[in-house]
């Protein structure tokens, strides 16, 4: 079976948990991630707003993400925009994104700005990232434990415990995620 083609919209890419944990789930190939260089500034430009002193961690993250994931970006997709219509303009940038990918799903949280009658003549749909995250785990339970625990072990400075990276997931309205981590909680014992 091929792996489902998401194109991840900026605001899924914004936070460093879920950002992280997606990328660590499509490198261990529970799915195929894409996004455009419009996608990728905007949640660039989004965060350094917010956070000016991330700058230097920003573009070392942009590279880590390209290396990751090699075939991510995608490109001649903006000849598409114009013949596109959704209820915010700004937006179709990343519908356009999707068809040149060929994406089953666009993967946001922002699901009124993709209604489903705009997807449906393109053959995608878009996910709020925990439908997203909840289709994987009926697919792929121990792969998605396994990309949790990879991520988890990562966050050194400070090191924090699962109990506190399920919070973090809560906060980002990943609820049917974190209800599964708690479920699933004895694969992954807290972290010291």
């Amino acid at each position: 079976m091929t792996a489902a083609v998401a194109l991840l919209d900026a605001n899924v890419l914004y936070s460093a948990t879920l950002r992280d944990l997606l990328l660590q789930i499509s490198f261990n190939g529970l799915f195929r991630a894409r996004w455009s260089d419009q996608i990728e500034r905007e949640w660039q430009r989004n965060l350094m707003q917010a956070r000016p002193e991330l700058e230097p961690q920003i573009e070392r993250t942009r590279l880590l993400m390209q290396l990751a994931i090699p075939d991510a970006l995608v490109t001649h997709y903006q000849h598409l925009i114009s013949e596109l219509t959704l209820p915010y303009p700004d937006d179709r940038h990343v519908l356009a994104a999707a068809i040149a990918a060929n994406a089953d799903v666009i993967v946001t949280f922002n699901l009124k700005d993709f209604p489903a009658s705009a997807l449906q003549l393109h053959g995608m749909v878009a996910q709020h990232p925990d439908v997203f995250f909840s289709a994987l785990i009926g697919e792929a339970l121990e792969q998605i434990l396994h990309a949790t625990e990879e991520c988890v072990g990562r966050l050194r400075r400070p090191p924090i415990t699962a109990a506190q990276y399920i919070e973090a997931l809560r906060r980002l309205e990943l609820h049917h995620l974190a209800a599964f981590l708690i479920a699933h909680q004895s694969h992954w014992e807290t972290r010291p």
